[in-house]
């Protein structure tokens, strides 16, 4: 299963302090062990291992490696404004099977959809903004295209509110 599937909220899922103290270990350093995390913690080795799995099989944390694209030779990274004709939801299941898409939210406001998608060129690029309009439903695409990335951040573990 790929790790866009597990997108979404988690209905009956409650964390604690412990639990939001594990995810933010983990985006400090994803390779982290669980000795480690207890350690730092000052808990049991076993708590840890239970609680991540737990937050795991919860659709909570997935620890992966992230990649800048553009060090790995991807050229051309935009964020697509997507206006459908009917409801969202139908549209944004084939956008997010293609490939390049990393990201797709449905959205209020002036768009419906926000696809962003990381491809080798602007030729690239092109070609998916043309398979993003043909797919079904797509009245239209507005394209942002990436200059320059001046932030981008992993930091959720605390939680809203939390500081």
């Amino acid at each position: 299963m790929n790790g866009s599937s597990r997108r979404g909220a988690i209905a009956g899922t409650a964390l604690d302090d412990l639990d939001r103290a594990i995810v933010e270990a983990l985006q400090r350093d994803g390779r982290a062990s669980f000795r480690e995390i207890a350690r730092a913690l000052n808990v049991a080795e076993g708590t840890i291992r239970n609680r991540y799995e737990r937050l795991v099989d919860g659709g909570v944390l997935e620890v992966v490696g992230v990649t800048n694209p553009l060090a790995l030779g991807f050229d051309a990274m935009a964020m697509v404004g997507v206006k459908t004709s009917g409801r969202p939801q139908a549209v944004s299941e084939p956008i997010a099977e293609l490939r390049e898409v990393s990201y797709a939210v449905i959205v209020a406001g002036q768009f419906d959809l926000l696809v962003e998608v990381v491809c080798r060129d602007h030729q690239h690029l092109l070609e998916i903004t043309e398979q993003l309009r043909a797919i079904d439903g797509v009245v239209s695409t507005d394209t942002f295209v990436y200059l320059k990335l001046t932030k981008q951040s992993f930091d959720t573990g605390r939680g809203p509110g939390r500081g």
